[in-house]
């Protein structure tokens, strides 16, 4: 009789179980069979796990956004690496939106530096292979409290952004410009002077039992209590309001051109070949985790991948709007994981590509597959 009891109960359970899945099609796709998922799900507390899906649906003019969360929690750290670039360089053709003398196409430098670029090129290298410099030369345009105060006033938040990308600065004050007005005068922009960031206070904002440091391990966890701060639904958010501004409204939205828009899309969905990057250091997947992160595959001409990834301290981030015009199909999703197996950090002894970005890569197709079906 009890064994009856018991085999009952685990029936019940495997069904509600089921039932669900079949009611959230996130849960669906994570309780996949596939080797790429199930490693990572099998061990999900491990991985540090955050996903949003949204299904989007088309009626007449009017969209309706059904959204799926698994484990998005604001107050559970992750490191967001490049994602911040995404606001960023948006948020620097908004500056310009606001600029008379100044268009994407104005030639500038950092003071000391002899780069020159413009922010087109910029936001250009941003997505296609996530360039570092690109990105601080904008940081350098904005400074970090203009970002935080604009993210804030569009009702995006929580979020802090506080450094620089790829090397170390407690330097607030940002560098000036030097911009070419026309050939033969130029002019400088003005420093800004920033606020000087609080340490975060939340969940998981130390990680690991060590990291490395001038050479040496210490046997602490690592605290990222001063980095950057961008959850899952703030990048989430952000991502909407680029696709679908005229969901929001007007003091919601980022005010820029349709031609700086037009601008912005072509960057984020152009892969590294269509821009000059030799295609075998940087195949199109390189920045487009989602689908084809772990593949050397040319994406069809017929969908298009509009993202933004972030890969470093062990935790790998997608952020896409995927649209196959082919089979009518869209839907936005971002994720995000920690890779991490020996728990210390900043020795570049990361699993980004046996695990971090094949599970992504795989999540993107167990959902496009889930809207495939739904669209038929």
């Amino acid at each position: 009789m009890r064994i009856c009891i018991l085999f009952l109960w685990a029936f019940l359970i495997w069904s509600c179980t089921k039932d669900h899945a079949a009611t959230d099609p996130l849960e669906k796709a994570l309780t996949s069979d596939h080797p790429k998922i199930r490693r990572v799900m099998d061990s999900v507390d491990r991985y540090e796990v955050q996903i949003k899906y949204t299904q989007i649906d088309r009626s007449k003019d009017s969209i309706v956004f059904t959204d799926f969360d698994f484990q998005v929690h604001d107050s559970v750290y992750f490191y967001p690496a490049s994602t911040v670039k995404l606001p960023i360089a948006v948020l620097a053709l908004e500056r310009l939106h606001q600029t008379d003398s100044l268009n994407v196409l104005t030639k500038y430098y950092v003071e000391g530096d002899t780069i020159e670029s413009t922010v087109a090129q910029d936001i250009s290298a941003i997505f296609a292979v996530s360039d570092n410099l690109a990105n601080n030369r904008l940081f350098e345009l904005l400074g970090q409290n203009a970002i935080n105060s604009s993210l804030n006033q569009k009702n995006i938040g929580p979020v802090r952004i506080s450094h620089r990308l790829g090397y170390h600065s407690e330097d607030l004050r940002t560098k000036p410009l030097v911009v070419y007005l026309n050939d033969s005068t130029t002019g400088m922009t003005v420093p800004s002077y920033n606020t000087n960031p609080e340490p975060l206070k939340l969940q998981n904002i130390k990680k690991g039992i060590g990291y490395m440091a001038n050479g040496k391990q210490i046997d602490e966890p690592f605290d990222f209590s001063l980095k950057n701060y961008l959850p899952i639904s703030s990048l989430h958010s952000i991502l909407k309001r680029i696709i679908f501004p005229e969901q929001f409204n007007p003091k919601e939205q980022f005010h820029i051109s349709e031609q700086q828009r037009e601008l912005l899309l072509n960057a984020m969905s152009t892969v590294p070949r269509k821009v000059g990057y030799d295609q075998n250091t940087f195949h199109d997947g390189y920045c487009k985790f989602f689908m084809y992160g772990d593949s050397n595959e040319e994406i069809p001409t017929s969908l298009n991948i509009y993202n933004k990834v972030g890969f470093a301290y062990g935790t790998v981030t997608d952020c896409a709007y995927i649209k196959d015009t082919a089979n009518n199909v869209e839907f936005l999703l971002t994720a995000t994981l920690l890779v991490n197996e020996d728990g210390i950090f900043n020795n570049d002894h990361y699993e980004f590509n046996e695990i971090g970005i094949p599970f992504l890569a795989q999540l993107g197709r167990e959902i496009y597959d889930l809207e495939l079906k739904r669209k038929q």
